[in-house]
């Protein structure tokens, strides 16, 4: 649905995006992970036919992104990271203006609109004014205008910026309807945790350079060379220290308030052979959690090095 070959983009002297190679399957939300300035919004630019590339070439939707420019808008609902709305207009009269630059016809434009003002629960403001409304009612707005015209593709670029905790969860909830919906999502940030329970597979890029991509799960699993074991003991806890300690998997060890931490290079039976050890020496634990990756781990695991 989304295909990326040999892209890249210069400005004069200054290379934003090198040699980005990427695919994205129909239905996938894929999302765009990188700190500002590592190349995400210019690639996202490109793929919205906003700005040309200095090499490469991409696909939308089986529209190519130079030659078929106007293909590619038809196929997109994209939603900048900056966006502005229209002072003195009401949200149905915003939307209005956008399904006409989308020619839809005037016997269609009303059901659509209220069809998409229902999706992004803003029917009860449909009458207000656009510049009343809040950041977080603005940006669903915002989605909603990508929504008017039924793309396949959305390319969502830091959709959750700028809102309070409440507003990005129900922008993630918004996503997971719109994936459930069939729609391709693209989505960007520098907020993992904003990614991590709404995305089917995942880009890491840094200084215009893409470090790994694929789905998440296998992304985690390229990660995961050591486990990390979170220990609470109730009873014997110098004695699993002490097992913890002589076992030869034994790579780091963290002893917190509440809990202790063992990082080891085993597998599933290894980590099995060192609960039955510990409960044979009488030691109780109220839990033994081997702590899955968290995007942050990827993140900071791939891009090792590359800070100077």
């Amino acid at each position: 649905m989304i295909t990326l070959t040999g892209f890249g983009k210069d400005y004069g002297d200054f290379t934003a995006v090198k040699s980005l190679d990427l695919h994205i399957d129909a239905g996938e939300t894929f999302g765009f992970i990188g700190p500002n300035g590592a190349g995400k919004s210019t690639t996202i630019r490109f793929l919205a036919t906003l700005l040309r590339a200095s090499r490469g070439q991409g696909e939308v939707a089986g529209c190519d992104v130079m030659a078929d420019p106007v293909g590619v808008r038809q196929a997109v609902g994209y939603m900048p990271d900056n966006f502005g709305v229209y002072d003195g207009m009401r949200v149905w009269e915003f939307l209005d203006f956008f399904a006409v630059a989308y020619r839809i016809g005037r016997k269609d434009r009303k059901q659509i609109i209220d069809n998409v003002l229902e999706l992004l629960d803003l029917t009860h403001k449909r009458d207000d004014f656009v510049n009343g409304l809040s950041r977080g009612m603005k940006q669903r707005l915002c989605l909603a205008k990508t929504l008017v015209h039924d793309p396949p593709v959305l390319i969502l670029d830091e959709p959750a910026s700028g809102l309070d905790p409440r507003a990005r969860v129900e922008v993630k909830e918004l996503l997971k309807e719109l994936r459930r919906m069939g729609k391709t999502i693209l989505i960007s940030s520098h907020i993992l945790t904003e990614l991590a329970d709404c995305c089917t597979s995942i880009g890491i890029i840094e200084r215009g350079q893409l470090l790994m991509h694929g789905p998440i799960d296998q992304v985690y699993r390229q990660i995961r060379r050591n486990r990390h074991v979170e220990i609470q003991f109730v009873k014997g806890k110098e004695a699993g220290l002490s097992i913890l300690r002589s076992n030869p998997n034994l790579r780091a060890l963290e002893e917190g308030p509440t809990f202790t931490l063992a990082e080891l290079e085993t597998d599933d039976e290894g980590l099995a052979e060192l609960m039955e050890a510990m409960i044979a020496e009488g030691v109780r634990m109220r839990s033994f959690n081997d702590r899955a990756p968290t995007l942050e781990d990827v993140f900071m695991t791939v891009t090792k090095g590359l800070v100077t």
